[in-house]
């Protein structure tokens, strides 16, 4: 049982230092390519195309997504997110922001859940714990954004994905120190 722990604490560190690479890399890219409107709309359906895969991978570690209905419930969000985001990218980016809002809203929610349930397991969730209530704030931004009158850009949503990334750097850095401390006390 206890290499079972070790083990799925490790792929936890290496899932948020994952996720964090990914999401600075998008945020790099966003600020790049932010006028060029084929890369931005590819840039749009990715993130949240990624968010449903690194939450269906995790929760397929970590006993599947029956064991994991925060994480299930994510997937489906997140897919549909980039659905949505496909369906309303040509016809505005009102539109893409409000979509973008609503999934930010939703996933930080899920991610809190997940955090929480996590805690009693791994300990070191709170950065998790509020990046989902961060995450549910700046959805509520987005939306309201969405209605404003200055058009909105892939560089509205570029500072939300850079604070998920430091969150998630700094859970995987946190889960680092707490097995260094746990193997050398």
């Amino acid at each position: 049982m206890q290499s079972q722990s070790w083990s799925q604490s490790a792929w936890l560190r290496s899932y948020y230092l994952a996720r964090a690479i990914f999401s600075i890399a998008w945020v790099a890219a966003a600020v790049l390519f932010s006028q060029q409107s084929g890369l931005v709309g590819l840039l749009l359906v990715v993130y949240p195309a990624w968010d449903a895969i690194a939450n269906l991978a995790d929760a397929g570690v970590n006993g599947g997504l029956k064991a994991n209905p925060s994480q299930a419930l994510n997937v489906v969000v997140s897919t549909v997110t980039a659905l949505a985001v496909i369906a309303v990218i040509s016809h505005s980016t009102y539109a893409v922001l409000a979509v973008f809002g609503v999934w930010a809203i939703l996933s930080g929610v899920l991610q809190l859940s997940t955090g929480v349930r996590r805690w009693r397991h791994y300990g070191a969730q709170w950065a998790m714990i509020l990046s989902g209530a961060q995450s549910a704030l700046a959805g509520g931004y987005m939306v309201s954004r969405s209605i404003g009158t200055v058009a909105p850009t892939i560089l509205d949503i570029a500072p939300y994905a850079g604070f998920g990334a430091f969150y998630f750097l700094l859970s995987a850095i946190w889960l680092v120190a707490v097995a260094y401390r746990s193997a050398h006390a």
